[in-house]
This record gives structure tokens, sequence and C-alpha cells, in this order.
């Protein structure tokens, strides 16, 4: 008997690209992973990567297996919930937290995806600040799963009972208004930008701690015409001619016609998306949610 659990390690195996690749996005290490697939090449008979000192290279087989084994995995998924159901099972409810941009830009492709729907899970959000989501998980498990961002290496802290699985970067860009007359990602120094009108973080943040020393490091001074800890204020406030800002890609999905994205080399940083959940939890309903959010914000990023 093939395991599901080895098929939806194959799955991330051949969307990332590596054994250790997928290791980072399921929360096992990468030995752990290549055991997986070991066993499962020994289960199916088949090949199913290539493999070298730098490299794998997943065969023919594995991408055939790849095709039929989402939908095995949809279908024992579906198969669980309707079981689930049969008996009123209390446990077919999500209970999520979330930051704002992921629940506005990433959660409504999840919430639409027929892999979700089919499954008639009903989903429970508070939309709050990694701070205050965590908490939800302290305070009497009001929370299933919690989804955290921290950026560089700001001050959130998470029980060390609470598991950590990483489900991608969403990095910041450098926005101004298109009546500076910039050309959509002209490559311009922080330099050039220095003593320029600025919307930034309210200082004493975290965030804003990171963001100050950045723009200290890279000889940044930034002239402040507005704080706000409020992204998608900060954008429009850039559209409407107010001054730059520095905000997460993600927010500049829906991107205003005012609003021109700079190459700043100077400026390197990233917002890491996490998922916290307790130690030994876990089911089908949240490998899937989680599965389901590392692609929507995969193509959240990429427009």
């Amino acid at each position: 008997m093939i395991n599901p659990v080895h098929l939806r390690t194959l799955l991330a195996v051949i969307r990332h690209g590596s054994f250790a690749s997928a290791a980072q996005h399921l929360g096992y290490t990468a030995s752990a992973v290549s055991q997986q697939i070991a066993a499962l090449e020994r289960d199916a008979g088949v090949e199913l990567f290539h493999r070298n000192a730098r490299s794998i290279v997943p065969t023919d087989a594995a991408q055939a297996m790849a095709r039929h084994a989402s939908k095995v995995l949809t279908d024992i998924e579906a198969l669980m919930a309707a079981a689930s159901r049969a008996q009123d099972d209390s446990r077919q409810e999500l209970r999520l937290g979330i930051f704002p941009s992921l629940a506005t830009y990433v959660l409504p492709r999840i919430m639409r995806h027929p892999r979700w729907t089919r499954l008639g899970i009903e989903l429970k959000v508070s939309v709050a600040e990694p701070a205050q989501t965590i908490q939800g998980l302290r305070d009497g498990g009001e929370l299933d799963l919690a989804l955290v961002y921290q950026v560089g290496q700001s001050g959130l802290a998470w029980p060390h009972t609470m598991r950590r699985q990483w489900i991608g970067d969403d990095d910041f860009r450098v926005i101004v208004p298109a009546s500076w007359g910039f050309s959509p990602e002209a490559t311009v120094s922080a330099g050039q930008l220095s003593d320029m009108p600025w919307i930034i973080h309210h200082p004493g943040t975290p965030d804003a701690v990171v963001i100050e020393r950045l723009f200290a490091a890279c000889g940044l001074h930034p002239r402040v015409v507005a704080h706000s800890d409020d992204f998608t204020a900060s954008v429009e406030m850039t559209a409407a001619g107010l001054g730059a800002a520095l905000v997460p890609e993600l927010t500049l999905e829906k991107k205003p016609a005012g609003v021109v994205v700079l190459n700043v080399p100077d400026i390197r940083l990233a917002r890491n998306v996490f998922a916290l959940l307790p130690s030994g939890s876990g089911s089908a309903r949240v490998d899937l949610f989680l599965e389901l959010l590392g692609d929507g914000l995969t193509e959240a990023l990429s427009h």
C-alpha cells in the first residue's frame, strides 16, 4: 500500500525542486523527505528521481504519479470529511488567525478553490496583526492555526509548544508617486531618495526599528510626512502623491495607477510568512489549507 503522506511529499519535492526546499515547506528534515521518497520508490517499484551531487530531476514515472496524486489526496480528504460530517464531528471547523494583507489577497483564493470547497469545512477567521494572533494560540486554544509574519529579526515570539512551518517570503518594495517621473522598475540608489517625503511606520514598533536601521545603514534619511502601519493606506497615499513608502509585494497586487515601483538594490528586506500550530496537532484539512496557502501566496506574488 502506498502511504498518502509520501504522495504529499512527492508533490512538494516536485513543486519546490529539491528535498531541502520541500522539507522546509513541510516542516520536516531533508533526511526525512529523502527517506519518504525512497519508501515510495520501494512501494511503487519505480525510480522517481535521478539524483546527483547537486540536484534531483523527477523521472517520467514521478511526473505521472504526481498528476494522479493530487486527485487521490483530494479524494481521501473528501472521504475523511464526509465521514466526519456523518458523525456531526465538530472538527470540521477550522479556527484561523491571519494577518490583514494575507486575508485580503490570498485567503479568498483558498476559499474559492475546488479542492477546499468540496470538503465543506467551516472557516472561523480572526484577522489581526501577528502579536495578537499568537495570543489567541496561547489563551485557551482559541485558534487551530495562526498565520504570522516576521520582518528581519524583529521581536516576534511564540510559545515553544508551537510548531512553525515556513510558507514563503514577501519582499518589500519601494514605491513612489507616478508624478515624481520615475520609470517603472527603474534602478535607483537609496541616496537618490534621501530627503524626499516618506510615509513610514509609527516609531517604536518592531518592524519600524528594523526599517529605520536598514535606512540608516544605506544612508537614507527620509523626510517623514506621514506615519502609517496600514500598508493599503500607505499605497493609496503614495498614489495620491503624498510620498514614497516601503511596502510588501503582496499589497501591490492591485496597485493603483498613480504608484510606481522602483528597484532599490540597497534596500533588501522581506516578511517571512509562517504558520504556527500546536505541536502534535495536524489534520488533512490543515495540511490542505497550508498547501493551498503556499500556492496562493506564490500566485499572488507573481502578478
